[in-house]
């Protein structure tokens, strides 16, 4: 007999060892295939960025520790079962039909194994840029921009096409975004409500403008806005009137009207007192003539700077096109008029809003506490499980106590019924320095004509040079509705 030792097994001969070569394998090869998207994709993906350079990297790893582990494992068993004994070389005999059966399946899952990875890979590609994984992967965090895009004007748009940026630039800041996106999610670590810093943004040139032609003359738009009191028979009261959006290119109609903002051939610039744009102390206009005119309202003591210039565009207007929180007020009116509340219930308005914006810490009090106010407000009333269901709906869609998200949050500035809007500028303070200037709107039918108001009969007074504003039941100048109006009762 010999004294040589024998054969021993190959280190790579084990089933943990296999687990992690076929895992590792699977890992690269997805890699490579995920990267050839990114990279030849016409814009960046944030969360394919973090498939492609976080997880996949993270299972070749895995891969190899359970390669590494297995290799360990098995020597440490050697060592006990066969100490001194040689390595095991692995023969293939391709004159044995069990070897070269062995071979065919081996190739033949290896084939299958590489296909499923490949089609796995375009899937999660396409997945990535779908609108239920940009608002369903971070849920907590996102989950009151996500229900508000399902609502709104947008909500055929996917999140990417406004929010990922294209060019080599926008591709690493999306890389190194989506990484940071994932830490904070993994600790919890991100702000309550979540707010979209302006010097982050992308310019409406990037998004809106894709869509939408900035030098369209709109001209006149009708609106009609129902409203309801709140009182206790909930008395409807219907504004009707044209908006006049107009244009700001000579080329296609008229310069004037709202629309004469745009960035063509007069440029707004400003500076803004808070990161949301609430107040806005100074404002520089420049003419197409090249004239320049500087409006400061009393309280602005400093000097503009052009790190804090903003040059006005859509977004500064139109700010919440695609996530828009519907204040108490709007949201009950708008379920009034569609009958989705009954204005025939008594004070149904008031004690709906009155329920509605109570402080509540989690979505669940917030629903059984609402039905315990408004079914003891009701009580034995034939549709106050109608009312009760409504209100809760109302709430699903719009507060979010979680992420302290609500209409208080995120501040409209289209309009100026609830918050400043257009009068963080036009609200008469802002003067030239000689003061003969001042950026003051003359009266109600300088941007919209109000064709009829009220209701019943006086809906049906028509007046094409515009009806001067009623408050109700009394003439009403003030521009500053915002000043009584929060969105839910007044001041």
């Amino acid at each position: 007999m010999s004294d040589q030792p024998g054969p021993r097994p190959g280190m790579h001969r084990n089933w943990l060892s296999l687990a992690g070569m076929v895992l590792a394998g699977s890992s690269f090869f997805a890699f490579l295939l995920l990267m050839a998207f990114d990279l030849f994709s016409k814009r960046g993906h944030p969360y394919l960025g973090l498939l492609t350079y976080v997880v996949s990297p993270a299972f070749l790893l895995l891969g190899v520790v359970l390669i590494a582990l297995g290799q360990w494992l098995q020597r440490r068993h050697e060592r006990h079962t066969h100490p001194g004994a040689a390595h095991m070389v692995l023969t293939i005999d391709l004159a044995r039909p069990r070897d070269r059966k062995l071979l065919a399946g081996f190739v033949a899952c290896t084939v299958a194994f590489l296909f499923v990875t490949a089609l796995g890979s375009y899937e999660t590609y396409h997945h990535t840029e779908s609108v239920q994984f940009c608002g369903q992967a971070c849920h907590v965090p996102m989950e009151p921009q996500f229900v508000t895009y399902q609502h709104s004007s947008h909500a055929r748009v996917a999140c990417v096409e406004c929010h990922v940026g294209s060019g080599a630039g926008a591709y690493v800041k999306t890389k190194i975004n989506g990484v940071r996106q994932l830490a904070c999610m993994v600790l919890g670590n991100f702000d309550r409500p979540i707010h979209a810093p302006h010097n982050r943004m992308r310019t409406a040139q990037e998004t809106c403008e894709q869509c939408h032609w900035p030098q369209k003359f709109t001209g006149n738009v009708e609106r009609t806005y129902q409203r309801f009191l709140a009182d206790e028979t909930n008395t409807a009261y219907t504004v009707r009137l044209l908006l006049n959006v107009g244009g700001g290119d000579p080329a296609h109609g008229p310069v004037g009207g709202i629309h004469w903002h745009m960035n063509l051939a007069n440029k707004v610039e400003f500076v803004t007192a808070d990161e949301r744009g609430t107040t806005i102390p100074w404002v520089r206009l420049t003419s197409a003539n090249g004239e320049i005119t500087e409006f400061r309202s009393p309280d602005f003591k400093g000097a503009a700077t052009n790190a804090s210039l903003r040059t006005m565009s859509c977004l500064d207007c139109h700010n919440r096109p695609a996530h828009r929180f519907r204040s108490p007020n709007d949201a009950v009116d708008l379920a009034l008029a569609t009958g989705r509340l009954d204005a025939s219930m008594n004070w149904a308005k008031s004690n709906v809003v009155a329920a509605l914006i109570q402080p509540y810490q989690t979505e669940g009090e917030a629903v059984q506490k609402i039905a315990a106010t408004l079914r003891g407000a009701y009580p034995n009333h034939p549709k106050a499980d109608a009312l009760v269901a409504e209100a809760q709906n109302i709430y699903r869609a719009n507060f979010f106590p979680g992420m302290k998200a609500d209409w208080r949050a995120y501040p409209e500035h289209l309009s100026h019924k609830d918050w400043a809007g257009c009068f963080r500028c036009h609200d008469g303070q802002h003067k030239t320095a000689d003061g003969k200037r001042t950026l003051k709107a003359s009266d109600c039918n300088s941007c919209h004509v109000i064709l009829a108001q009220g209701s019943g009969a006086d809906l049906q007074k028509l007046n094409a040079k515009g009806h001067d504003f009623f408050h109700v039941d009394a003439p009403y100048s003030d521009f500053d509705c915002h000043k009584c109006h929060t969105g839910a009762f007044p001041k």
